[in-house]
Formats: structure tokens, C-alpha cells, sequence
């Protein structure tokens, strides 16, 4: 962990791979052997004939997919392969909860062809087709079924989390939460817990008090973002002509996330500078280009921030024309950004169209549109920033929250302006003190209790509330743990309960740790969250995981 105070560890890890990629990984490897075991088998004489079994549809397992097969004629097939074992991954929602299925690397073989079968037969009946299936019990002998006379009725196995289930009590979180937050490890420790659908207070400890947020202040900018904002909007780049002949002015509209190298950005749907090249190329000869930068306004890197952070990879200059966040291995979430991103973007185009260095530049009023490019709509960009805690795509969305609010667009206009719309809104920011949008500064302070108030508005279970309506996406932006962006490499040991169960932001300077989401208990109950940490301890092997296993206790609370 680098010295200065910096979110990169906040981000998605390169170099520690999630569940998906693992259980990839197993299947590649065992697929060798089973192929090669399988052929080697031969079967001295047909084995007798099982009848097939049968089980209520809601037993059947989701990530064992059934093979639809096309009806044919009244002969029996020829028996095909023993068919390959499909993994098995946890999947948030499901009856079984994940973690059961992570407790042993031993397969339910004895479930597993009945399962293939079944779901062959459902297929068939849903499709009213002649099916013919495996008897994968006893051997060679191939069974013919048909469709029932009546349509199945198929029971889902997701459970739709409601207001439903049994309500959690004060008492009973406050003795889940006992012993984890007991954790010295965690040092000053301030928090709260909420249950969304009654709006109770279950756990409190300091939550009044504000305290270093780091990046969980994400959440406070994706909320203001998701109020103000429309949800298709769009980030406009454009190069217009320039005064002079041949001449050429990019005109920086505020999108950081406009892919230099095709195939290598870590921005989901991002804009390309190749296709800006393409529509300039087309109008005619570029002999000179410029660059106009005057869409935002005061410095271009935060108070308190540190010059550090930029060969740390966790921040470039903030300015509205830049190439893949500024990074200059595009690919690399944590890679080191430049110095200059203007520039450096400005150049790439220059040297693209077969032009000079470019030069800081101002458009001409009205000048001709020749190229234009838009960013991912509002909704996907306030996802991606929330997914890899992305500092420079969170401070352009601040000032597109100012712009459309009438504040400068600067970083104390964004700030300005998302204070502005959270207070609009019905929340108390009392105590809460911050100088950026993204938490990289280590003087911001906020109180845990405006974090909880903001999820909960996001999580109450009927959309009746017009910020509900509007804030609903901020939930499904919160990494998933164990799964997920900057919770990928998260939730095991004692915390792998919390696996596939918990959503959070996570937030991380030196001395500082935070996580703040939402958690579904085993009773079916969402309950929200937001713990925050200042401790001096490790926080790669004890802080994090204190706070890990602190959302995972959540998950395992009966607490009615």
C-alpha cells in the first residue's frame, strides 16, 4: 500500500481473481481428465433399465442447465457421451444459500443426473415436444417421455426479497453484531443499521459523529447524480473547425471515459477516438488541432489531493477531454495515469489524423460540428465509477451535477451542487463536511447515519417515494461481495457467509476504511448498512476483513 493517502486499493483488483474466474479455471483443468477417463470406460453389457424419477419443479437446480432436444421419431437414439459435470456457482437469491455450496469441494453426484433429467423433462413439457432423455442412472437404454396433458407450473426459484418476512429487532442485530464489532482491529468504529421497509434504527454506534468516509462518499455523489440528472444523458464530445484553414478544435465536453485503444477499456460502452478520427478524416485535410478545455473551471486536482496519487493510479487532472481516465495502460484499472490528460488525448487524435503536436485552443462561436462522439448514458457511467471506485469519472459527474444545477463546475461547485440536491431531497446533511466528490481527500468528513439515510431512501420496498423511483439504480452499482468490482477479492474466512449476499461501496485511505450497502438476512429481510473505520492496523488482513465479516454477520441474523 502506497504511503500517500490514496483510494487505489479501493479499486478492482488485477491481480486477485473472483469466484467466476476460479471456477472457470477448475472446469478448464478438469475437463482434460474427465474426457480422457470417460473414454477409457466401456461397459461389458447394457445395464438394466431405471425408471425415471420425478420431483416437484422448485427442486430443480438453475445452474444445471437442461438440454432441450428436437422431438424425433418413435426410435430409441443411440446413447450419446456421459455428459461433463456443469459447476456449480453461488448464486445471490436462490433457495441454497451460496455459502452451503462453497462449504465442501465435494459435488452431489447422487443429485446431479436426476437434476439433468428433470430439467430435460421440464423443457419438453414447457415446449410440448416428444422428448427422448438419458436414463444417466443405469446405463445404454434411452427412455422416451412425452408431455403431460396439462401445462407444468413452474415454480421460480428466487425468492423476491419483500417487507414480508419476519422484522429484525434492535436486540437481535445488536447481539449478531456484538462480538464483530468488538474487533479491535477496527479501532474507532462508527455505524448503523436500518431496517429499509419499517425505516427502524436496529444498530447505532456513533453514527451522528463524522468521521473519514474515503471513497464510500461515491454514494452520496451516484445519489445526487441519479436525482438531478436524467438517466439517458449523455456526455457530448465534438471537434468543430477552426479559424484558420485546416485547423481543427476538440471541444472537451466532460467525458473521461473515451477508449484510445479499441477492446482495451475498463468503461463498459465507452465512446472511441478512432471513430472521432474517422467523422474529421472524412470533411478533409487536418493540419493543425486544438484543444478547448474550458468546460470546467478552478484547479485540476482536489484539495488535499497528492501529486502521488497520479503515478499511484488513483487519479489523473481533472479535465473535460481526456482518454481512458487518463490512464496510460488503458486496460489497467490501478495502472499509472498521466500527468497531462488533455494533452496526451489531444495528441493521439493529432497524430491520427496526420497532423502536428496539438495546442491548447478555444472553439469558434457556431463553428461547424465535423465529428462528435457520446459517452454510456448517465446510469451506466454512475455504475461503472461505483463498480471500480473510479475517482476521475466521479469528479466529471460532480460537475455535470453542477453544470445542470447552475454552479460553477469546479470542485467546489460540485460539491456545492451535490449538498444542493441531497438537502432538495429531504436529507439531513448536518455534520457532514466534504471537499471533493469521490473521497480522495482525507479531510472530508460525514456522519455513517447520512450514508444509511441515502440507502435506505434507494432500498424502501415500494417505489411510492419519488427518490426511491430515481435512486433504485444505486443498489444494483454497489459491488457485489465476493463477485464484484472492488469486492471481487473479498468475503472469505469467516466472512464467506456474506458471499453473493452483501452489496456495498467500499472506501479506503490510509488509517481509513469504510463499507456501506444493503444485505439480505436469512429471514428475507433487506437491511442497509454503513460502517466506517479509523484504525492503524493492516487493513489488507485485519481492517477490511473486520469490517467483511461485519456485513457477513448481518447476513447470518435471525433477528427477529
Amino acid at each position: 500500500m502506497p504511503n500517500a493517502k490514496t483510494a487505489r486499493v479501493d479499486q478492482l483488483p488485477n491481480s486477485e481473481p473472483s469466484w467466476f474466474d476460479q471456477a472457470a479455471r477448475t472446469e478448464q483443468q478438469r475437463r482434460p481428465q474427465q474426457q480422457s477417463q470417460q473414454q477409457s470406460q466401456q461397459s461389458p453389457r447394457p445395464e438394466p433399465q431405471r425408471p425415471v424419477q420425478t420431483k416437484r419443479v422448485d427442486q430443480l437446480q438453475a445452474q444445471a442447465p437442461a438440454r432441450q432436444e428436437s422431438a424425433r421419431s418413435e426410435q430409441p437414439r443411440p446413447v450419446p457421451p456421459p455428459r461433463q459435470e456443469p459447476r456449480e456457482l453461488p448464486v445471490t437469491g436462490y433457495d441454497e444459500e451460496p455459502e452451503d455450496r462453497l462449504a465442501t469441494d465435494e459435488p452431489r453426484k447422487s443429485r446431479k443426473p436426476l437434476v439433468v433429467v428433470l430439467s430435460l423433462l421440464v423443457v419438453a413439457a414447457l415446449a410440448g415436444a416428444t422428448v427422448y432423455a438419458v436414463d444417466e442412472f443405469g446405463g445404454a437404454t434411452a427412455v422416451e417421455t412425452k408431455p403431460p396433458a396439462a401445462p407444468a407450473v413452474v415454480q421460480p426459484l428466487v425468492k423476491a426479497v419483500t417487507a414480508g418476512g419476519p422484522a429484525p429487532s434492535p436486540a437481535g442485530v445488536k447481539q449478531a453484531l456484538a462480538g464483530p464489532a468488538g474487533n479491535s482491529a477496527l479501532g474507532t468504529l462508527t455505524g448503523s443499521v436500518v431496517d429499509p421497509a419499517s425505516g427502524a434504527a436496529l444498530w447505532q454506534q456513533g453514527d451522528t459523529t463524522a468521521a473519514t468516509p474515503a471513497s464510500s462518499l461515491k454514494v452520496l455523489t451516484a445519489a445526487a447524480a441519479l436525482l438531478s440528472l436524467e438517466k439517458t444523458d449523455q456526455l457530448s464530445t465534438k471537434v468543430v473547425q477552426g479559424a484558420e484553414p485546416g485547423t481543427v478544435v476538440i471541444v472537451g465536453g466532460g467525458d473521461p471515459t473515451i477508449s484510445g485503444v479499441p477492446g482495451r477499456s475498463v468503461y463498459p460502452g465507452a465512446a472511441t477516438l478512432d471513430d472521432l478520427v474517422n467523422q474529421v478524416k472524412q470533411k478533409g485535410q487536418v493540419t493543425k488541432v486544438q484543444f478547448d478545455l474550458s468546460r470546467y473551471a478552478g484547479e485540476a486536482l482536489g484539495p488535499q489531493w497528492e501529486s502521488a496519487d497520479i503515478a499511484g493510479g488513483s487519479v489523473a487532472p481533472i479535465v473535460p477531454f481526456m482518454l481512458d481516465g487518463g490512464r496510460v495502460d488503458q486496460s489497467n484499472v490501478n495502472g499509472v495515469r498521466t500527468g497531462s490528460p488533455g494533452q496526451a488525448a489531444a495528441d493521439a487524435f493529432a497524430q491520427r489524423v496526420g497532423a502536428p503536436a496539438a495546442s491548447a485552443g478555444t472553439a469558434p462561436q457556431g463553428a461547424p460540428v465535423l465529428g462528435e462522439v457520446k459517452s454510456a448514458p448517465v446510469e451506466q457511467l454512475v455504475d461503472n465509477m461505483m463498480q471500480i471506485s473510479d475517482n476521475v469519472l466521479t469528479e466529471a459527474i460532480a460537475r455535470e451535477i453542477a453544470i445542470k444545477t447552475g454552479n460553477e463546475p469546479s470542485f467546489a461547485g460540485g460539491v456545492k451542487a451535490v449538498r444542493d440536491v441531497l438537502t432538495k431531497n429531504g436529507f439531513d446533511l448536518t455534520g457532514a463536511s466534504f471537499v471533493d466528490g469521490s473521497g480522495l481527500s482525507a479531510s472530508n468528513k460525514i456522519p455513517a447515519k447520512l450514508l444509511t439515510d441515502v440507502l435506505t431512501a434507494a432500498a424502501k420496498p415500494a417505489p411510492d417515494d419519488p427518490r426511491t423511483a430515481k435512486l433504485r439504480p444505486l443498489l444494483t452499482a454497489l459491488p457485489v461481495a465476493g463477485g464484484s468490482g472492488t469486492l471481487a477479492g473479498r468475503y472469505g474466512g469467516t466472512a464467506a457467509r456474506g458471499k453473493g449476499w452483501v452489496r456495498a461501496k467500499t472506501g479506503t485511505l490510509t488509517g481509513v476504511n469504510a463499507l456501506a450497502g444493503v444485505v439480505v438476512d436469512v429471514d428475507g429481510r433487506l437491511l442497509v448498512f454503513s460502517f466506517m473505520s479509523a484504525s492503524n492496523r493492516d487493513p489488507e488482513t485485519e481492517v477490511r476483513p473486520a469490517l467483511d465479516v461485519m456485513a457477513a454477520a448481518l447476513r447470518g441474523c435471525g433477528c427477529s
